[in-house]
């Protein structure tokens, strides 16, 4: 029977997308850790069904200041995939890369949102190679779009292109540790419900 809704998920569906999500982050870790060039550590990121309407909450409130790279999904499914930074983490990234100093993260140049955006396709990019290959599907993403703004306005966007099809999320925190300390980024994948179904179909996994 076809999922037709997110409260339909068991709690087997949860841990399976629990683990697709640790998997992802593990892979995203390795990802950040080769693009630094240094040692990256990863603690077990904590993964969530959740209200769209929900999230800017669990991000500090929605006047948090965020950087959001978003890249539409393709392919065997469908939906939107959101990577988002706080500022601090934002700034060491682009430290590492361009050596700028101080980041605007707010007013990014050109070719800071350039490399945001690159790092965007890498880190998002690990978590559809972890779900292509554990579900067996053919799976892209579009040309990352970089925004930085208050995470309330960031949840605009996906609430209106995902709104009409499923008022939920799979949120995914992670927090990764190298020699400056904890950084907390956050993945959001938001498929439509025919997807989810796809992607449980994939796994070998039904109602």
């Amino acid at each position: 029977m076809p999922i037709k809704d997110f409260s339909q998920l068991s709690d087997m569906h949860i841990d399976v997308l629990r683990e697709i999500g640790n998997i992802g982050a593990g892979n995203a870790a390795t990802s950040l850790a080769k693009l630094l060039d240094r040692q990256v550590d990863m603690k077990t990121p904590v993964v969530r069904i959740m209200d769209i309407g929900d999230v800017d909450k669990a991000m500090g409130g929605p006047e948090t200041p965020m950087v959001a790279i978003l890249v539409e999904v393709l392919g065997d499914i469908h939906g939107i995939m959101m990577f988002v930074v706080g500022q601090q983490f934002t700034a060491n990234l682009l430290h590492f890369l361009l050596g700028d100093e101080p980041v605007d993260c707010m007013n990014l140049t050109e070719m800071q949102s350039s490399a945001l955006s690159e790092i965007g396709n890498i880190m998002i990019g690990a978590y559809v190679s972890a779900i292509s290959s554990l579900a067996g599907l053919n799976i892209g993403i579009s040309v990352p779009a970089v925004t930085a703004d208050m995470i309330g306005s960031l949840l605009t966007v996906p609430a209106a292109e995902m709104g009409s099809v499923s008022d939920k999320i799979i949120f995914v925190e992670d927090d990764f540790r190298n020699e400056e300390g904890i950084i907390t980024a956050n993945m959001m994948l938001i498929p439509t419900i025919d997807s989810l179904d796809t992607l449980m179909n994939g796994l070998g996994i039904t109602l």
